[in-house]
């Protein structure tokens, strides 16, 4: 039976049609693939649309250039080509094997054959493929079958295809605790006993993966599972079964003030507080998300919650909020105030230009604070009673 592709909005995506017919859709020689046909089925929200195709890259670049269609090699050593449509960007990839793999880097060639390309592709539900022109989709290893019961499987041996890319270990985790309901025991077992092989991945790998694993709809329950089974022994030791537990209860305080998981800070809340430079450090975060999983656990202060947004900004704010099981509501859907005052209306009141300026400013800005952020007329109030007491 021919299973055809469910209407969806991506596929009326402004330029997306000139590019499958530049591509020669039409004659077969290009389909959509991934995550896009995956999502279509599962009635999700489609992101980022893939294509592979037979045409050998150059012959992508040439036709795309014949139409007038913006070509980025991205990533043309391993036969991708970024086409820019009036949408949005679209990567197109030749159909590949694997020829050789370390469990890092894989060495590939070219091939016009579609069950080849769909071989060397992690999980079944990943190695999908649509006609761009009849919408048939065309399924070589059971992913259909897999989709529907929401299972996760590796195609072919679990064993090695983890040995040609240890990362699918954390993708096996990662895309359970988004599509999952019914573990794959094979892959679950494959991935205990060479979760060593972590090691070997560079730190921002790991970290790309483990930060989106953390905000999939069931991270808590595969958190848990991953500590049970020793996953993150190898590379983030940190995250241990009181870690776990934690997650589950910020999980259940974000949702109940409505605020959207955040990877940061529920990776400061998996570890211990004094862990968060040493972890932030060993995953390369940016300097901007190493300080955040610091001052996450920093606790809500004792100015309350709208000081709080006001002198570390509202992620940090939200972060040690919902951290310490404060309430967020005071803050939630606001932007912190903006003090009314400088050091020029300081000048201008007859305190000379220096520190003393500077540490007055302070002082009228926490008062400002502790006051409940009034107006610019009662800050002038309160910059004048205490420049005329430092000036008696």
């Amino acid at each position: 039976m021919v299973l055809i592709l469910p209407a969806a909005a991506w596929r009326d995506r402004d330029g997306l049609d000139a590019l499958t017919k530049v591509l020669g859709a039409v004659e077969g020689e290009s389909r959509f693939v991934g995550g896009a046909v995956r999502d279509t089925l599962l009635g999700i929200d489609v992101a980022d649309v893939d294509i592979a195709t037979r045409l050998p890259p150059q012959e992508v670049i040439e036709r795309l250039q014949d139409a007038r269609i913006k070509a980025v090699p991205t990533g043309l050593a391993h036969g991708t080509i970024t086409a820019v449509t009036p949408a949005g960007p679209v990567e197109v990839t030749t159909l590949r094997r694997d020829v050789s793999t370390d469990g890092r880097h894989a060495i590939i060639a070219y091939t016009d054959d579609w069950r080849e390309d769909a071989a060397r592709r992690d999980f079944t539900m990943n190695a999908l493929y649509a006609d761009p022109a009849t919408g048939e989709i065309f399924d070589y290893f059971g992913g259909l079958d897999d989709l529907a019961a929401r299972r996760v499987r590796f195609i072919g041996d679990p064993w090695q295809r983890i040995a040609e890319d240890h990362l699918r270990i954390l993708r096996f985790f990662r895309f359970h605790a988004r599509f999952g309901t019914t573990i794959d025991q094979a892959g679950l077992d494959a991935c205990t006993v060479r979760a060593n092989d972590l090691m070997a991945l560079s730190r921002e790998r790991v970290a790309s993966e483990v930060l989106k694993l953390l905000v999939a709809a069931n991270a808590v329950p595969v958190v848990a599972l991953m500590v049970e089974r020793g996953i993150f022994r190898a590379v983030l030791p940190e995250i241990d079964t009181e870690g776990a537990v934690r997650l589950g209860v910020l999980a259940k305080r974000e949702t109940q003030a409505g605020i959207a998981a955040d990877p940061i800070r529920r990776l400061a809340m998996t570890i211990a507080p004094a862990a968060a430079e040493a972890v932030g450090a060993r995953l390369k975060l940016s300097n901007t998300d190493r300080k955040r999983l610091i001052a996450a656990t920093a606790g809500p202060g004792t100015e309350g919650p709208q000081a709080l947004a006001y002198r570390a900004g509202m992620t940090i704010a939200l972060d040690r909020l919902l951290i310490a099981g404060d309430d967020v509501t005071a803050i939630k859907d606001r932007t912190p105030p903006v003090f009314p005052f400088s050091g020029g209306s300081l000048v201008e009141r007859g305190l000379r230009k220096g520190p003393d300026v500077a540490a007055m400013l302070r002082r009228v800005e926490t008062q400002w604070i502790a006051e409940g952020f009034p107006d610019a007329a009662r800050v002038a109030v309160i910059a004048d009673d205490m420049v005329a007491d430092a000036l008696a």
